[in-house]
C-alpha cells in the first residue's frame, strides 16, 4: 500500500474550551474499563425493526398492539428493579445477561453480554426469542433484521416517549443529512470488545476503524431505503458519515502515534452535546423537565455541566453523543454493521474475535496496516461507496480481503438478490 505521512492534529487550541476536571473524569473512566486480567469478552447489540404481519408497515410505540404493549407483555420475564420508565411509560427491561431498550423509532434493541465465546450468543438470544415470539404472534407483528425499514418512510414513524428524542429530532433535523432517517428507520448490529490498557485500546480502535468498512461490505443487509430498492452500496455508512461530521466518522488524530485517551476526551468534550441531559445532575434539581432535556446546538459539556468531576451518568451521556465508527466507552464499541439475523451476527462475532483476540492474527493485521492514517480510511470508505463490488480497499480487490480477514463463505451478492438467504428474514 502507498500510505500518506501521518499528520499531527494538535488539540492545544481546544484546551481552553473544555474543563480539565471533565477531561480527568473521562480519562479515569477509560482507565476503570481496562481489564487487568485478559478476559476477551463480547457485548452484542442487535436492533430489530418491528413490522406488521401482512403489510410490512412499521409498528410504532403508541399504536394498539404496538411496541408499548409488547414491552408490558414481556415484563414477567425480566427483573422488576431493571424496568425503565420515562414520562410514565415503559421504555426498557433488563435481567442478568440481557437488556431490552428502544431506539427513537421504536427499533427494538436486544443487548447480550458479557459473553466469552461467540457461540454463547445463540443460547442467550435463543432464550430471548422463545419468550418474545409467541407474544409477537398474538400481537400480529414481527421483528426483522434489516438495516432500514422495508416499506415505511421515516416521516410516518413517530419517536418513542423518551424526552431526549424530542431534542435529538430538533437537532438532527437541522444538522447534516439523514438524521431523521437514521433515528426512525435504521437498525444495526454492534459488537463491543475489551481492552487491557490505554495502548491496547487505541491499537484496537485503529484496527477496527481500518477494517470496519470492509467488514461492513461483507455483512451488508439493507435491501430497501424509503420503500424502494436501496441504491447505496453501504447505506448505514453513508447515513452516519453525512449525519453530523463533528461527531461521526473517524476519530480525529486517531492514527497519530501520540494519540491518547486525553485526546479522545478533549475531542468529545469540545463538541456540542447535541442535547443536554441534566436528569442526574444534582445542581439541576428544581429545573423544569423541558430544561433538563434540551437541544444543544452550540453548548459543549463545559458549558452545560458544573465545574466539578462528572458523575457516571453524565460521562455516559457525553460519550453517547459521539457516534464515531469505533467508539470508546469503558469498552470498545464497533458500530459499522447493519442489523443481522442471529446466524450472521454470531458469525460476525466469531470474526471479530479472530481479528482482535487472536494474538498472532492481530499482529499480522497490525503489521499490514502499519503507517496507515485517517485519509487512507476515508479513501477506502469512498471507494466502497462509489464502486461497490468493484472497489479496491487499500489497493486490494475484495477477494483479497475475503481471504485475508477470514471471511470465506460469506456471500458477495447484493442483499436484495433473491438468492440471499436473509431476504424477508423474521
Amino acid at each position: 500500500m502507498t500510505l500518506m505521512n501521518t499528520p499531527r492534529i494538535s488539540y492545544a487550541h481546544l484546551v481552553t474550551t473544555v474543563n480539565p476536571k471533565h477531561v480527568a473524569s473521562l480519562v479515569r473512566f477509560f482507565g476503570h474499563g481496562a481489564k487487568s486480567k485478559r478476559e476477551d469478552g463480547y457485548g452484542i447489540e442487535i436492533e430489530h425493526l418491528p413490522v406488521r404481519n401482512g403489510t410490512d408497515d412499521a409498528v410504532n410505540y403508541y399504536e394498539p398492539n404496538g411496541i408499548e404493549t409488547l414491552l408490558n407483555r414481556l415484563r414477567p420475564y425480566y427483573d422488576a428493579d431493571e424496568e425503565y420508565w420515562e414520562n410514565g411509560r415503559l421504555v426498557g427491561l433488563g435481567r442478568k445477561g440481557i437488556g431490552i431498550s428502544l431506539e427513537p423509532g421504536g427499533q427494538f434493541e436486544c443487548s447480550v453480554g458479557v459473553l466469552h465465546r461467540p457461540e454463547e450468543l445463540l443460547t442467550e438470544y435463543g432464550a430471548f426469542r422463545r419468550q418474545i415470539n409467541p407474544i409477537l404472534d398474538e400481537l400480529g407483528f414481527r421483528l426483522i433484521n434489516y438495516g432500514y425499514q422495508p416499506k415505511t418512510s421515516y416521516a410516518d414513524v413517530p419517536v418513542n416517549p423518551k424526552s431526549r428524542y424530542d431534542a435529538m429530532t430538533e437537532y438532527l433535523g437541522r444538522v447534516g443529512k439523514f438524521g431523521p432517517c437514521m433515528m426512525r428507520c435504521s437498525a444495526s448490529t454492534q459488537v463491543s470488545i475489551d481492552y487491557q490498557n490505554e495502548r491496547d485500546a487505541i491499537e484496537k480502535m485503529r484496527l477496527g476503524t481500518a477494517i470496519g468498512p470492509i467488514l461492513a461490505w461483507f455483512f451488508r443487509n439493507t435491501p430497501y431505503f424509503e420503500g424502494r430498492t436501496n441504491p447505496y452500496p453501504l447505506l448505514r455508512q453513508l447515513m452516519w458519515d453525512a449525519l453530523d461530521p463533528q461527531r461521526t466518522g473517524i476519530t480525529p488524530g486517531l492514527y497519530d502515534p501520540r494519540f491518547s485517551w486525553e485526546d479522545y476526551a478533549v475531542d468529545v468534550l469540545s463538541t456540542p452535546l447535541m442535547f443536554a441531559d441534566l436528569t442526574h445532575t444534582p445542581e439541576a434539581d428544581g429545573l423544569p423537565d423541558s430544561q433538563k432535556h434540551r437541544v444543544a446546538f452550540r453548548d459543549n459539556a463545559g458549558e452545560i455541566y458544573p465545574d466539578r468531576e462528572l458523575n457516571a451518568y453524565e460521562i455516559n451521556h457525553v460519550l453517547s453523543t459521539h457516534f464515531n465508527d469505533v467508539r470508546l466507552k469503558n469498552f470498545i464499541e464497533l458500530r459499522h454493521w447493519d442489523s443481522l439475523p442471529i446466524d450472521r451476527a454470531e458469525r460476525l462475532t466469531e470474526i471479530v474475535g479472530s481479528l482482535f483476540y487472536d494474538d498472532a492474527n492481530r499482529q499480522r493485521l497490525e503489521s499490514y496496516f502499519e503507517g496507515i492514517n485517517e485519509f487512507d480510511v476515508i479513501e477506502t470508505k469512498t471507494d466502497l461507496q462509489a464502486h461497490g463490488a468493484h472497489s479496491t480497499p487499500y489497493g486490494q480487490p475484495l477477494a483479497f480481503w475475503q481471504e485475508f480477514l477470514g471471511l470465506e463463505g460469506l456471500l458477495a451478492d447484493e442483499p436484495g438478490d433473491p438468492r440471499h438467504p436473509h431476504v424477508f428474514q423474521a
